[in-house]
């Protein structure tokens, strides 16, 4: 038995969830659909490139779900799963996860995009324990801000060994499937790194040093 852990967007889904989110937003009118896809764009560039100001993209995509109750905003997110997830699930990264579970792993996601958009993705998967960036609610609103660490590049390590501590588990043996760059902290701390969908820099790196590289789409 060992930890199976995940990386969500273009690992788990082929595709992003958080840009898919604000497009779906600007879709249906929540937003400024003209300004909103432009800054949304922006971020998804910086990501790409290493170069995402994290605290400035929470600053930017938490805000509308200050905006909205929350059970406006889960009504929206059903529509979302089907009309922008339910699309791009991926039946070889399901399969994965089944061996995982088979084998008698437990699995683990760990992303930087916020709990709301994520919690019913992971849940999709048959997955139970998610590991992301938290929105900040206070009397039963989103505020627009984050609560704690975001859950990106180092920030996913300390959320990680903030779970270890308490659930006991340990990282021997431990796997992780990730497509970005931006993730090579966590991929340089399990004994099995394992790329997915990697974009060019994270497929240099794997081919140096002889990590696996996998196609689930």
């Amino acid at each position: 038995m060992a930890l199976a852990i995940f990386d969500l967007d273009k690992t788990l889904i082929d595709g992003d969830s958080d840009f898919l989110w604000g497009e779906f937003m600007s879709e249906i009118g929540a937003v400024d659909s003209n300004s909103y896809q432009k800054k949304n764009q922006y971020f998804f560039d910086e990501y790409a490139k290493g170069k995402l100001d994290i605290n400035e993209y929470l600053e930017f995509c938490l805000e509308p779900l200050s905006q909205h109750s929350i059970s406006t905003l889960n009504a929206w997110h059903k529509d979302f799963m089907q009309q922008k997830i339910q699309p791009i699930v991926l039946p070889k990264a399901q399969a994965v996860v089944d061996d995982h579970k088979a084998k008698g792993d437990r699995v683990l996601v760990i992303t930087a995009t916020n709990r709301f958009v994520t919690a019913p993705i992971v849940a999709e998967y048959g997955i139970d324990d998610l590991l992301a960036t938290e929105p900040e609610i206070k009397d039963g609103n989103y505020t627009g801000l984050v609560e704690g660490e975001p859950c990106f590049q180092k920030g996913k390590i300390t959320h990680l060994n903030q779970w270890l501590a308490k659930t006991g588990e340990s990282l021997e043996g431990t796997y992780f499937y990730s497509d970005s760059h931006n993730d090579l902290p966590m991929l340089e701390l399990v004994d099995h790194p394992v790329v997915v969908h990697g974009d060019d820099t994270l497929q240099e790196i794997a081919k140096e040093r002889s990590w696996p590289s996998l196609d689930w789409r």
